[in-house]
């Protein structure tokens, strides 16, 4: 009965001071070197739905593989319609773009934010503005799986990182 209980307690004062925490995902003391000040966590994107407000899909079952992109959209450019096939989130490093759908549906996405990127659908982004425009984008892939794919090449027109969208 002892080890019962001392099993029982163990993770409820475990669960007890994760509940004390200013965020229900994160705790910004866990991260933070005792001594050096506070670590500030703030989340940028988060939803289960993408920018045009599409329902995100499920994980695949495949073994996952994980990339982060740096893309830079030189002034006054557009990509091409490309759509991705699997989840990603962005975070705008410098510049703005605007990101359209097939639908119509835009977004303007300026340094500083995050976007929960479509799956699966047509769009583009396209940069009006004097600065080349520098996103990061985290995929959520799978191995082997294309992380975007053009329009007009849909049949074999897979992109990976290093390649261009332009």
């Amino acid at each position: 009965m002892k080890r019962f209980c001392v099993l029982l307690c163990v993770p409820l004062l475990f669960l007890q001071g994760c509940c004390s925490l200013s965020d229900s995902h994160i705790s910004p003391a866990a991260a933070a070197p005792h001594g050096h000040g506070t670590v500030k966590v703030e989340i940028l994107a988060e939803s289960d739905s993408s920018w045009d407000g599409a329902k995100l899909p499920a994980y695949p079952i495949e073994a996952a593989q994980i990339s982060v992109v740096k893309v830079t959209i030189p002034p006054h450019s557009k990509l091409n319609w490309h759509k991705h096939p699997s989840m990603n989130a962005g975070y705008m490093i410098s510049g703005e773009i605007l990101v359209t759908s097939e639908s119509g549906k835009e977004r303007v996405v300026k340094a500083g934010e995050g976007l929960i990127e479509t799956v699966n659908t047509w769009h583009y982004g396209r940069n009006d503005s004097d600065p080349p425009a520098e996103i990061v984008v985290v995929y959520s892939g799978v191995k082997d799986r294309p992380l975007a794919i053009l329009k007009q090449c849909e049949s074999g027109g897979a992109r990976r990182p290093g390649s261009s969208l332009g």
